[in-house]
């Protein structure tokens, strides 16, 4: 038999991509690190865990219904987006976690010689599957922080099938007001997609924050995307959604796997839409820390990046890589920005009070050092 020959097998861009590498579970960290406890303060996960309704469906799911397939396409849980939204259930599209969503989105749309069109920091996983999909990921340059509308314009050209925009953005937590979307979304008119993240959105309560809901029936070629992740701590459970024009859905559907959200998932987060006083109690929960992490890092001097989301971003006068390493041994764990491409920035999950103050306590102590 011949051996076998990865070179001539693999695609040129599958080959010169790098594979993300998770962190390893808490536990061998902990050993690794040789910490008793850790604040996880890395991935934005909601320190309330989810809404009591969502705990309680996960609490009484019973064992033999692990041998039986969940609905293929979500229909409960599509049909309760439905009633919330006032939307038709097949406009509707849920996924295993806003990953899956992504790439839904980009095989219906995207062949080779195609290209999608971003920021070049923001939610890396955009660029990650048009590329390993070996299509081209254009990353705009943010302006002030925020995704550049005009410098996104200029990158379009024939074959720019989506625009992602990442409304409040991960990490920055900057966003586009309702005027500023509704401006883009009439430039790029039916020549692509325009699809906005709004995986943080329920965390936002300024008046000019634009739901992109509510702008669906008015420009047909917005898709919106959104999480159970975040808001509603379903994070351990893999599932997100999209929305859109009827057109466009069904043409996303095509490309959808389906049986790939589980019934747990499905039935937790049905549960966790009726919850509004979770949302209500994370919300101050984020305002509380924001505040007093805000006050810390100011007494410290320390250049922050604070817009709205379950998270900020601080400058550090050191290597993020080497600052991570320097409070996981303290007990806690934080997101490196140079994969972002903010070397020397750390993001730092908005969370209860002791593990804020475990935070700064730590940071005391290797910033002295």
């Amino acid at each position: 038999m011949s051996p076998l020959s990865l070179e001539s097998l693999m695609p040129p861009y599958i080959r010169s991509f790098e594979p993300y590498v998770p962190s390893r579970p808490d536990d061998e960290l902990m050993r690794l690190y040789g910490c008793s406890r850790l604040f996880r303060l890395n991935n934005n996960e909601n320190a309330l865990g989810p809404p009591p309704a969502a705990q309680e469906v996960i609490r009484r799911f019973v064992p033999p219904r692990a041998a039986l397939y969940p609905s293929g396409d979500s229909f409960y849980l599509r049909r309760k987006l439905a009633d919330r939204y006032g939307k038709d259930p097949e406009r509707f599209l849920v996924g295993n976690g806003v990953n899956e969503v992504i790439a839904f989105a980009i095989k219906a749309f995207c062949e080779a010689g195609d290209n999608i069109v971003t920021a070049d920091r923001t939610f890396a996983v955009y660029e990650w599957v048009a590329t390993f999909s070996g299509l081209e990921a254009r990353l705009v340059p943010l302006r002030d922080y925020a995704f550049d509308d005009r410098g996104m314009l200029e990158r379009m050209d024939g074959r720019t099938k989506i625009f992602f925009v990442c409304n409040p953005n991960n990490p920055t937590g900057t966003y586009w007001g309702r005027d500023r979307l509704r401006r883009f979304l009439e430039a790029v008119g039916g020549r692509a997609i325009v699809v906005v993240d709004e995986a943080y959105c329920e965390f936002v309560e300024r008046e000019d924050y634009p739901d992109g809901m509510s702008l669906l029936d008015e420009y047909p070629h917005l898709v919106v995307f959104r999480t159970f992740s975040k808001m509603y701590g379903l994070a351990g459970l893999r599932i997100g959604y999209l929305t859109g024009s009827l057109p466009v859905v069904d043409a996303i559907r095509r490309a959808c796997v389906v049986y790939s959200v589980n019934a747990v998932a499905q039935e937790a987060a049905a549960a966790a839409l009726d919850d509004g006083n979770h949302v209500l109690k994370s919300r101050r929960l984020v305002w509380e820390s924001r505040a007093y992490l805000e006050k810390e890092l100011a007494a410290r001097n320390l250049a922050i990046v604070s817009g709205e989301g379950n998270f900020l971003m601080i400058r550090l006068p050191m290597s993020d890589t080497l600052a991570y390493r320097k409070l996981m041994s303290r007990g806690v764990m934080v997101r490196t920005m140079t994969g972002f491409r903010f070397p020397n920035f750390i993001r730092v999950t908005l969370s209860v009070r002791e593990a804020m103050e475990a935070f700064v306590a730590a940071l005391d102590e290797i910033l002295k050092r």
